[in-house]
């Protein structure tokens, strides 16, 4: 077949985004007969994205060379830029370096400004950013998108503004950094950034939630680069990470089967090219093991998650402390708070405060716990509150005030039932009986323990459930349960959701996918529903929905 038609099938394929088509097409061109500077780079771009990083990497760089042999210099400076992005985030520092430096003498040649120039400010506030000087980071980020700005390169732009609001988030004011990153994430989504940027853009927008502990935000973005996904023929590179946060939200909502497999997915998106899934793919399979007890397993992936070059914590350190290590667990954590940036020492807070009582540190808990309630205070998410909660009821529990701690237990329980973790939700009915214990109310204590097993059997959480065995006698953790308080009264916001996607006609198995729930926590609060309404049917709940103006989609 000529190669005319096989440049002309390639083009088409790119844009329409079936990058695996353009790749192969490209590729077949390039072969038979060469590829002129502007489908080198759309074939370098397409390798990139199919996963092909090394190819991707040749054929850019052949596409500068030729760019600079036309006397194109801006698209050979912008070719440059990206190479050097590219190698950047490869960890191939020598060798980004070395492109950025290239971009930079070809503009120095050129002698007249351009929006490539802001392009290069890029990677100096990601070293900033990722070296703990946020405030620098900022100006640079700023600095860019005036450049940007003036010469009306809305890729640039909105790779700028996510920037800003990324070092924003971690300079504390968080409301204005996440107001940034969706205004990034809207940007993208008017069309005019190219696939690479809005890849980006998605992920560290999703990073940035939940490290802000923004869940609904987490989860309506991750959503919706599911389905940005799903629209790119053949996309290897974001994919993986997109699973992985997919993995992350089905772990925490007890789903924990579908976390395994989106782990898996994420597994092998990684071995097929899309590097930076390896951490989180691995580190999440890690985080259903060692709650399901299958330690063995757990150690072995969060020690492959390792070798991404980040340490897996607090998986490891929480699995050394269910093999009756506290005093590794807490060294473990010490370290890595010691060295890690402010926003991730956050993340690390309700293992260090649970590590430290273990170990006997009740000073070092205290101290992560105040950490994690100033967090709660400044940002009141449900997600931060619950932790900070459970974190404040475990200290004053172990501090001899069982009264207060039954109050931060039941903050936390109504907390995680309401952002649908039911395995923190347990754990916080436990810490709710243990305090009821040493008031002396062992039947009450009996009905919140009882509850808990229930919810640990139902996840297979068997170290848990185990634990609880230990706590009490078999009596406690077996018997008649109480029915729960959000199976009476007014419906809750995740009740809220699914009642608005039964009535867009979702069946149970669709609704799990769109909440990252389990079928059977989709079961259970469609029955709720139905019990709180007074409502026979799905059909009769879904004309409720309507009538009451809860229809509309959750995430819109």
């Amino acid at each position: 077949m000529p190669t005319s038609n096989a440049i002309d099938r390639g083009r088409s394929a790119y844009a329409e985004r079936r990058w695996a088509d353009a790749f192969e097409e490209l590729t077949r061109a390039e072969r038979e007969q060469g590829l002129a500077a502007d489908d080198l780079q759309r074939l370098g771009t397409a390798a990139l994205l199919v996963g092909r990083f090394e190819e991707g990497i040749g054929h850019l760089g052949r596409a500068h060379e030729d760019y600079v042999v036309l006397g194109d210099l801006r698209a050979a400076a912008r070719c440059a830029a990206w190479l050097g992005m590219q190698l950047m985030s490869a960890g191939e520092r020598a060798a980004s370096s070395g492109w950025f430096g290239r971009a930079q003498s070809v503009l120095d040649e050129l002698g007249e400004p351009t929006a490539e120039e802001a392009f290069l400010l890029i990677p100096q506030a990601l070293r900033a950013l990722f070296h703990g000087d946020p405030a620098t980071a900022l100006a640079q980020f700023t600095q860019c998108a005036e450049k940007a700005a003036a010469f009306g390169d809305r890729e640039l732009q909105t790779l700028a503004v996510l920037g800003r609001g990324q070092a924003t988030v971690r300079l504390g004011a968080v409301e204005e950094g996440m107001r940034l990153l969706d205004e990034a994430l809207v940007s993208m989504m008017s069309g005019t950034v190219g696939t690479m940027a809005s890849g980006i853009v998605y992920c560290s927008v999703i990073e940035s939630c939940h490290a802000a502990f923004d869940l609904a935000r987490a989860q309506e973005w991750t959503a919706a680069l599911d389905r940005w996904r799903a629209g790119q023929g053949g996309l290897v590179r974001f994919s993986g990470q997109c699973q992985m946060h997919r993995a992350e939200l089905f772990c925490l909502h007890g789903a924990w089967e579908g976390a395994l497999e989106a782990a898996r997915t994420a597994q092998g998106l990684y071995e097929a090219g899309d590097r930076n899934a390896g951490w989180g793919a691995f580190y999440q399979e890690g985080e259903v093991r060692r709650l399901r007890g299958e330690f063995e397993a757990a150690e072995a992936a969060y020690l492959r998650a390792r070798r991404s070059g980040f340490e897996p914590e607090p998986g490891l350190a929480l699995l050394r402390l269910a093999q009756g290590q506290p005093e590794a667990a807490f060294a473990l954590l010490k370290r890595a708070a010691e060295h890690d940036d402010a926003v991730t020492r956050r993340a690390l807070l309700p293992a260090l405060v649970e590590a430290g009582l273990a170990a006997g540190d009740a000073g070092a808990a205290r101290k992560a716990a105040d950490e994690l309630a100033a967090a709660a205070r400044e940002r009141p998410m449900p997600w931060v509150q619950a932790l900070a909660a459970y974190a404040a009821a475990s200290v004053r529990l172990a501090e001899g005030q069982p009264e207060t701690a039954l109050e931060e237990a039941t903050d936390a329980w109504r907390l995680w039932c309401e952002v649908d973790s039911p395995y923190e939700a347990a754990r916080s009915l436990v810490l709710k009986g243990r305090a009821l214990l040493a008031l002396g109310e062992d039947e009450a204590a009996r009905l919140e323990l009882s509850m808990a097993g229930a919810m640990f059997e139902e996840l297979g959480a068997a170290p848990a459930l185990e634990a609880l065995g230990r706590l009490t006698p078999s009596s406690a953790a077996s018997g008649p349960l109480a029915a729960p308080e959000e199976a009476r009264g007014p419906l809750s916001p995740r009740e809220r959701e699914v009642l608005a996607l039964v009535a867009s006609g979702r069946p149970n198995r669709a609704i799990a996918a769109e909440l990252f729930l389990s079928e059977k926590t989709v079961a259970r609060h469609v029955s709720n529903i139905l019990l709180k309404l007074g409502l026979g049917s799905r059909t009769a709940a879904a004309a409720y929905a309507f009538e009451h103006g809860l229809a509309g989609h959750p995430l819109s």
